[in-house]
């Protein structure tokens, strides 16, 4: 499912218009991003929880070389799934 089928698929399901639709899925993924920027977690209750995980600096190799580079700490986005989505999924 692409952003756009989203946008339809709430435009359809909420009786919105697709621009009213287009603004409300923007505003939500705006606001993740924004919470998530902020260091904050995000918790959607049966859903599932976003947050920010740090991830430490380690070794690695270039593939093309085989030389040894250090790849630098870094924080990245992460998705935890809930227990209901858990459940709709199986």
């Amino acid at each position: 499912m692409t952003k756009k089928d989203l946008i339809a698929l709430v435009a359809k399901k909420a009786n919105l218009t697709n621009r009213a639709a287009r603004d409300s899925v923007s505003a939500t993924l705006t606001g993740v991003r924004d919470s998530l920027k902020r260091g904050e977690k995000v918790v959607i209750t049966g859903f599932g929880t976003f947050s920010v995980r740090k991830r430490a600096e380690r070794l690695g190799r270039n593939p093309k070389t085989g030389e040894r580079i250090t790849i630098v700490a870094r924080k990245a986005p992460c998705f935890t799934p809930g227990k209901t989505l858990k459940k709709a999924v199986r």
